[in-house]
């Protein structure tokens, strides 16, 4: 986010920004969605809905389920959220005390750190790494609840996941489920970005387990990010105590998106909604092509969402200096890898059991979005393979010594 602000002072000033900082697609919601918001508010009062959302839309997500995982899904166990940071925040506070432990990998998404610290929660980042594909395994939770003398009360993951682009093989998330159910630990499987996936399957942890939360949500795949809608498939024990955590904290999510957010489901929107998965494939091949221009060869594997995660450390120690000056030099806006693995937040589970630094470092690392435009994807690169160059020109000319008649 203060990239984000930070390429806004910029485009002030100079108008030149793109921005690959920004984790959101940059095509508008269907047109079937943008039509059925509009008959919402022409035709409808628009108030208060239930705090668990309309029963169209608990019956259309419902539906969705049994259609892309053969899941029979009860509606009622279906919770409409204020996008999947609500769902987040309401199902932390139902199911977690302060004290309890929750897992999380590292690299992650800073929201499920920073939200379950927030509530007093103790957050352990379990050190993931390019052998298991940015990923936890069950090995890890193992090791973690062998340290802790007692299994943790929670783990989140995202597949695919943000900022890695990273997908659980289907053996590892079952096993992962399993391992969760029969530990008691509340597995809260993020696949927000189901839907975007390049040639992977992404399975459902409810394929295996029918005690994890699921999180869903229309801002990815659905192209709906400000409408400020998403979803939680919850365990039968959990959905009284959610339903009455967001009639406090948000009463419900907004009644038009809800509305116009069951149209997303129909045959005319998945069209027009898969055209852009297949844009963010050709992205993909074209960021991939182009990243050795700019002295980086080594990335988590993209197998889905519409990130690259580079290693960027030839260049840098320092990620989050060097995303501020590559926007101050070039104009194009850069995500670092702190945000996703800071080297003081959070507790390392390996850290915890050898005493010693953190495997993965965020300082080394940068984010990249793929989802806007291939001409604004191309100039970006231009810009950061000539930003590079000038860079190691620079540093190999430093301390040599002056041509004659030079000033010093």
């Amino acid at each position: 986010m203060e990239l984000i602000k930070a390429a806004a002072i910029r485009q002030q000033s100079h108008g030149d920004v793109i921005s690959l900082c920004a984790g959101q697609p940059s095509t508008p919601a269907p047109k079937a969605v943008r039509d059925a918001a509009a008959r919402a508010i022409d035709g409808h009062v628009l108030g208060y809905t239930e705090a668990t959302g309309i029963r169209p839309l608990r019956e259309a997500i419902a539906q969705h389920y049994a259609d892309t995982y053969d899941l029979d899904v009860d509606p009622d166990q279906v919770v409409v959220a204020t996008g999947s940071s609500g769902g987040f925040t309401a199902v932390f506070l139902a199911a977690f005390d302060a004290g309890d432990v929750v897992a999380m990998s590292r690299p992650g998404y800073p929201a499920y750190r920073n939200t379950l610290t927030a509530l007093g929660c103790r957050v352990v980042e379990l050190d993931c790494t390019a052998e298991t594909r940015y990923q936890p395994t069950v090995a890890m939770l193992e090791e973690l609840t062998a340290h802790l003398g007692h299994p943790p009360a929670g783990l989140v993951v995202a597949s695919p996941s943000n900022p890695t682009g990273t997908i659980i093989d289907p053996t590892e998330l079952a096993a992962i489920a399993a391992w969760c159910e029969a530990h008691g630990t509340l597995l809260v499987s993020d696949e927000i970005y189901h839907g975007i996936s390049y040639g992977r399957p992404t399975p459902s942890a409810w394929q295996t387990s029918r005690e994890a939360v699921l999180v869903g949500s229309f801002s990815k795949y659905f192209s709906m990010t400000g409408w400020r809608v998403g979803w939680l498939i919850l365990p039968p024990h959990l959905v009284r105590p959610v339903e009455l955590l967001l009639g406090n904290l948000n009463i419900c999510a907004p009644a038009v998106a809800q509305a116009a957010a069951v149209a997303a489901f129909t045959p005319e929107a998945r069209e027009e909604l898969d055209s852009h998965v297949a844009r963010y494939a050709v992205n993909r091949d074209l960021m991939l092509a182009r990243l050795p221009d700019i002295g980086v060869d080594e990335l988590a594997p993209p197998d889905g969402a519409f990130y690259l995660y580079c290693d960027v450390s030839r260049h840098t120690s320092d990620s989050l200096a060097w995303c501020s000056e590559v926007l101050d030099a070039t104009g194009v806006a850069l995500t670092p890898g702190v945000d996703f693995a800071p080297v003081s937040a959070g507790e390392s589970a390996r850290a915890q059991a050898a005493a010693t630094a953190p495997h993965h470092d965020g300082r080394h690392f940068v984010r990249m979005c793929f989802a806007g435009d291939g001409a604004d994807l191309t100039t970006a690169m231009d810009r950061l393979s000539a930003y590079v160059g000038l860079a190691r020109a620079g540093s190999t000319t430093r301390g040599m010594p002056c041509p004659p008649g030079a000033e010093k």
